[in-house]
């Protein structure tokens, strides 16, 4: 995966921060549907990796409960871990015992999605 993961790298457009990020989801079937940042001028319309990867499997018609493992990789010698609107993401569409792997050039850290997000903000929080 690591290999995907550095190709993949190449993709990303990080005109601004330089801060590369791709990230796989590996699917319940075996697909694997990647992403990768996308910065604007207009830093708020940027998109992470993990959620481009999440959207476009949920476009290709994938739900919670297709998804198997997440893996994240930032260009860089620490590992980075998603933001905080990644995260609400993760925990809409993934289920708790999914396995998160965050990878930096040298290190692997894998972590659950219970772990990532312990205190998920959920619908059972709307009622």
């Amino acid at each position: 995966m690591r290999e995907k993961l550095e190709k993949l790298l190449e993709n990303s457009y990080a005109k601004y921060s330089g801060y590369r990020v791709s990230s796989i989801c590996v699917m319940m079937d075996g697909k694997e549907i990647s992403g990768v940042n996308v910065e604007n001028a207009s830093f708020g319309a940027t998109i992470c990796a993990e959620r481009n990867a999440i959207t476009t499997a949920i476009a290709l018609g994938y739900k919670k409960g297709d998804f198997k493992e997440l893996h994240v990789m930032v260009d860089s010698d620490k590992i980075g871990t998603p933001c905080f609107v990644c995260r609400q993401v993760i925990t809409e569409f993934m289920n708790k015992d999914i396995l998160v792997k965050l990878y930096s050039k040298t290190e692997e850290l894998t972590l659950t999605v219970a772990d990532l997000c312990p205190y998920p903000f959920s619908e059972e929080n709307l009622w």
